[in-house]
This record gives structure tokens, sequence and C-alpha cells, in this order.
């Protein structure tokens, strides 16, 4: 019987040996006298395994993919279906994968199908918050022709894409809407101090309206650099008012409490509230400090002084 060698690890092998008893490898018996060779790699039929590897290897993609689909689409607010892990542990080593493969696909169908409702819910929601940027003159045309560049690859199938540029919309809609709602609190901040001071009597009456209207007016046409450049400038302005006028104010309430107690009045916590006030401006919570000032006012029936305080007869928004 003619012997020969293993082609793995070069032990002698004998002819009608199945396995290398050295190494284990399995052998293709040599063909008697007259019988053709087994084709070689790339010709004839292939084997079994060798069929059934691109399509494991499909499946895994198909699965992968199914994941991603799902780590992705968590800002949709949408739940998409999967494999329980045992599943797609089964179906992973499985050496029948068609048998998973019908699964996987009704998985991806159903997907699918949620992930195109949860875009069309995507488009109307995102359309809604450019609509706002854009009543404030934020340009948002870019962003615009996205979300129909988003819709319309979640509607070829084409997910990953369409994840992607949602993913790309919603980041930058949301820089822009950070912008706007800073510049809004800003100005809505500085109109009720302005209030607190023409209360006070160191704004003239009706100017508050007046900048608060022109303000809102720049923050509608989407100057938001400028405007906060003016918010900067009016704030400045108004707490230098109050730091000249701030003897006159306390001293005027503080004699008005004062009447109080020599009537009779406990009116500790009242005095105590002048001193935080004052101390509040000094600290430079300009803002905190005006308020207090303004309720002690209010409360102890006080108006804005006859006479114009320090300060008041120039306009806050200068020449």
């Amino acid at each position: 019987m003619a012997s020969g060698s293993c082609p793995s690890c070069g032990a002698a092998v004998g002819a009608d040996a199945r396995s290398c008893p050295s190494c284990g490898s399995p052998l293709t018996p040599r063909p008697g006298p007259g019988v053709p060779a087994p084709p070689e790699n790339g010709g004839g039929t292939v084997s079994a395994a060798s069929a059934d590897r691109p399509l494991s290897s499909d499946l895994n993609r198909r699965l992968a993919r199914l994941a991603q689909w799902a780590s992705a689409s968590e800002t949709l607010d949408v739940q998409l279906p999967r494999l329980p892990t045992w599943a797609e542990e089964a179906a992973s080593r499985s050496r029948s994968p068609e048998s998973w493969a019908e699964v996987v696909r009704a998985v991806e169908r159903l997907a699918q199908r949620r992930l195109g409702e949860a875009f069309d819910k995507w488009e109307a929601r995102t359309s809604g918050r450019i609509g706002r940027l854009e009543a404030y003159s934020v340009d948002s045309r870019l962003e615009r022709g996205q979300v129909e560049d988003a819709v319309h690859a979640a509607r070829l199938g084409d997910i990953a894409q369409a994840l992607a540029t949602s993913q790309q919309v919603d980041r930058v809609v949301a820089l822009k809407e950070r912008h706007l709602d800073q510049a809004r609190g800003d100005l809505e901040r500085l109109s009720v101090f302005l209030r607190d001071l023409e209360a006070l009597g160191l704004v003239e009456a009706g100017e508050t309206a007046e900048v608060a209207t022109e303000l809102e007016r720049e923050l509608r046409t989407g100057r938001l650099a400028s405007l906060k450049q003016r918010l900067r400038l009016l704030r400045s302005r108004a707490a230098s008012r109050v730091a000249e006028a701030l003897p006159e104010l306390t001293g005027r309430i503080g004699d008005r409490l004062a009447a109080e107690r020599q009537a009779g009045a406990a009116n500790d916590a009242e005095v105590r509230e002048l001193a935080t006030a004052a101390r509040e401006v000094l600290a430079g919570r300009v803002e905190e400090g005006v308020h207090r000032l303004r309720t002690l006012q209010s409360a102890r029936g006080l108006g804005a002084p006859d006479g114009p305080a320090k300060g008041s007869t120039e306009r806050l928004r200068g020449p």
C-alpha cells in the first residue's frame, strides 16, 4: 500500500488514511487508477460547509446591522425589535443559517417599518423647531434640506444614512436653539431689571418698554451677536446708575422704616432686608439687590421719588 505525507504537518500517512495520525487534519483519499482527481479550489462544486460560509457571514452582518439600528435610533424615541440574545448567539453559531435567515429578514422588515413611522414623526417635530428658529431669522435652510434627505433615505431603506443625517440635524438645531434661548433669557432678565429701576425712579417712565421693544426687534432679526453686546452695555449703565443712587435709595427707605419704628411698629425683618439688599448691590449682584429694594419700597407704600434720582435724567440708551 502506497504511502504519502500529510499536507499540513508533513507526517507520513497511509494511502487509505482519512485523517493525519499526528495532527488530525482531514485527508482526501487518493484516487485509484483511472479515477479523476477531485477539482481544485475554484472548479467544480463546493462542499456544503463552504456554501454555508457566505450565508453565515451575511446573517452575522444582518444581526450586527439590527444592533446598530437599535442603538442609533434612541434619539428617534422608538423601540426597535431585536432577536433575544440567546437567539442571536444560536443564529451566529448555527450550522444551518438558512433556517434563521427568514427570521432575521422578518425582524428587519418590522424594524424598517417602525423606523419609517418614527422618521415621519421626527420630520414633523424637527420642522417645528426649525420654524421657530426661522421666526427669529436664524438661517436654517441647510438643516431643512437635510431633514428631507434623511426622510428620503429612510424611505429608500438606507437606514444608516438616514440615522446619521438626522443625528447631525439634531446637533446643529439644538446648538442654534441654545444660542437663541440664551439671548431670549438675557433679554427677559434685563427687562425685569429695568422695570425694577423704573419703579425706583432710576429710569425714565416708559423707557423700559421702549428698550424692550427695540431689543425684541433685534432678536427677531437674528442679530444675536449685536444684541448680546447691547444687553451688556445696557446692564453696565444700569448697574452704574444703581451704585450711584444706592445711598439715596437706602436712605429714603430707611427713613420710612425709622419712622415706623418710632411709631411702635416691629420691623426688624424689614431693616435686615434693607441691609441685605444693599449688600447684594455692593457685591455685584445688582439685579437681586434692586429687586429687594423695589419689594421693600412697595411694601412700605413708597412710590417713585417725586424728583429724579441721581443719573435718571440720562436715558440708558445714551445719545
